[in-house]
């Protein structure tokens, strides 16, 4: 059954189902499922109270009208309790998590709470007592953790998206063992409210689904500042590039590391091709401020974290702790309080190195995970090979990175475990990394760049295009080049004299449709919070409003008043700023 939301959606529109149909399908397929992607099944008599509110609504008023998921259970649904991977740490929460919330009233149904790596500590998947939920590509393999139920229920098509957490790769690691898209959005971005904590200071809800329309979906149905979450963030000025025309960083080789897997390592190239053929432009990067920032995580007094959230619970029941977790977290009890301090300054080093990285690229690409394991291997060695797992993944929380897993293949020497990438960028690149994880798995479609809410588009027209002398005010500011354009049949060109400080510059001014000529411009993209200082810059008699171009949209850009141009030069013979350089040039 295809669970995409566009089909769900369009079957609902059509009236070939409805959300009870499925919902009680899934219900049924849930139930005869393996029983170790469970911790808890959501009733039917639950599941009608959550589909009576549905009635009225439709795809068209809730944008997860009837859409069915699963809940990590470190993440609090009100009626199922909260095991975080422990029975005797299980509590019923008094209401939904923030996040849940949210989702359900965008028309999203809960249908259960799935299996974990006790206390989300792991990424393997067999940290916990509730058994190891099978990878559905090979079972003699590790699903990934700690988000494992979640993963696998939605690899399974037993829901369309599922909730996950992820500190130190948790959303990540299970997406790649599973052929799935892993989103680890912002830190922030997504309230961690009425969930489980392990690092506190880290933790981020996260998406898993089929493919990335789903998961931006579902992201903006779930993000949303959180007063009642002290680590809850509003967003700042996202970062974006096109997708059709970027940079991306790759490790330099011999700071990477497939641990032996050849194999992996051919799919991870075979995924910078692809990245090549749809407009990237790769850039060797030196990684080792993220790999060193990774050791920070467990090496180093964040694990004390992991002690704090369950101190209480650990002391006074230590034997209900799975023995692997315990000894892991027990370890947070003994850093010193001069070493919290060591690190934070450690890492603030650190970030400011992986900064001046990010700053040389649009984004960067790593493995998911070096390679795979099978859950014997991990039994026999769980400390070491969960490390190998996280050595892409451990610094993303510290370094305040968001990130996307994306599939590239499969492990055809592991018996078809999938193998994938991840691709990854400053916080608030969320929509940009969503936007390039389409066009990789789709590279057939169509490519139109979609602005986000917090970038502007101007059309310049002079000196501010490329490779002219005031270029600098939009490259200063972030800004995109989009493509070049011409401007309607509706306008006037002239030269506007030169200053001491100010290069000659263009003018142009409106007229009647059709009474003027069209001209050569150029598209570009300005981030918001930069927008009005661009502006301000912009010198008499020249100001901005609205600029029709070919296809008929207003488009912010210069203009010039009529009266401001008897001392200049008409030029509206001409086909734009550059033809008149050019004419200079030749006098």
């Amino acid at each position: 059954m295809d669970l995409s939301i566009s089909q769900l959606h369009t079957s609902y529109a059509n009236g070939d189902t409805t959300p009870r149909d499925i919902i009680s399908k899934l219900h049924e397929e849930i139930q005869a499922s393996d029983s170790a992607i469970w911790i808890s099944i959501v009733s039917e008599d639950r599941l009608e109270g959550y589909l009576a509110k549905l009635d009225g609504e439709s795809p068209e008023t809730l944008p997860l009208f009837g859409v069915p998921f699963a809940i990590k259970d470190n993440i609090d649904l009100e009626g199922s309790p909260t095991t975080a991977g422990c029975p005797d740490y299980s509590f019923d929460p008094d209401k939904d998590a923030f996040v849940v919330d949210s989702l359900i009233a965008a028309g999203a149904i809960p249908m259960g709470k799935t299996n974990l790596d006790q206390f989300a500590t792991g990424l393997v998947g067999v940290r916990s007592p509730y058994g190891v939920p099978a990878n559905p590509f090979n079972p003699d393999y590790v699903p990934g953790g700690s988000s494992s139920g979640s993963a696998v229920a939605v690899a399974r098509d037993l829901v369309t998206f599922s909730l996950g957490t992820d500190t130190a790769g948790s959303g990540r690691v299970p997406a790649g063992l599973n052929e799935l898209i892993g989103v680890k959005p912002s830190f922030g971005l997504l309230s961690c409210s009425g969930v489980v904590p392990a690092c506190r200071s880290l933790d981020c809800v996260s998406i898993f689904t089929k493919n990335p329309a789903d998961a931006e979906i579902v992201l903006n149905a779930a993000k949303g500042f959180d007063s009642e979450d002290e680590y809850s963030r509003k967003p700042s000025q996202s970062h974006w590039f096109r997708a059709d025309s970027f940079t991306f960083g790759v490790p330099e080789q011999d700071q990477s590391e497939f641990f032996g897997d050849s194999e992996a390592e051919a799919l991870f190239y075979q995924g910078i091709e692809r990245l090549k053929a749809l407009g990237g432009t790769p850039v060797t990067i030196d990684f080792s401020a993220f790999l060193e920032a990774a050791l920070l995580l467990y090496e180093g007094p964040w694990v004390s974290e992991r002690f704090a959230a369950i101190e209480s619970f650990l002391l006074e029941k230590p034997d209900s702790v799975y023995p692997v977790t315990r000894k892991i977290i027990e370890g947070g009890g003994t850093p010193k309080a001069v070493d919290a301090f060591r690190s934070q300054y450690r890492l603030k080093e650190l970030k400011r190195k992986a900064d001046s990285v990010l700053a040389t690229v649009d984004l960067i690409v790593t493995p998911t995970a070096g390679t795979a394991y099978t859950v014997e291997e991990v039994e026999a060695d769980p400390v070491k090979l969960n490390s190998n797992l996280g050595y892409y993944t451990n610094f993303m929380n510290l370094l305040d990175c968001c990130a996307c897993a994306i599939p590239v293949g499969r492990l055809e020497a592991k018996g078809g475990v999938p193998w994938g990438i991840t691709l990854f960028a400053p916080a608030f690149s969320d929509e940009a990394l969503l936007s390039l994880s389409s066009r990789f798995l789709a590279p057939e479609k169509n490519y139109l760049p979609t602005l986000p809410e917090d970038w502007i588009e101007v059309v310049v027209c002079g000196a501010h295009m490329r490779g002219l002398p005031l270029n600098f005010q939009l490259t200063d500011r972030g800004a995109r080049f989009l493509g070049e354009a011409k401007t309607s049949d509706c306008y006037r060109l002239f030269a506007l004299p030169a200053t001491e400080s100010i290069p000659p510059r263009p003018g142009i001014t409106r007229t009647k449709d059709g009474e003027g000529n069209a001209y050569a411009v150029e598209r570009w993209a300005v981030p918001a919070d930069q927008f009005g200082s661009f502006v301000a810059a912009i010198p008499s008699p020249l100001g901005f409003g609205k600029v029709v171009i070919e296809d008929g949209n207003r488009v912010s850009g210069f203009l010039c008043e009529e009266i401001d141009t008897h001392d200049a030069e008409d030029i509206s013979h001409l086909s734009g700023w550059r033809e008149y350089l050019e004419s200079l040039t030749g006098k």
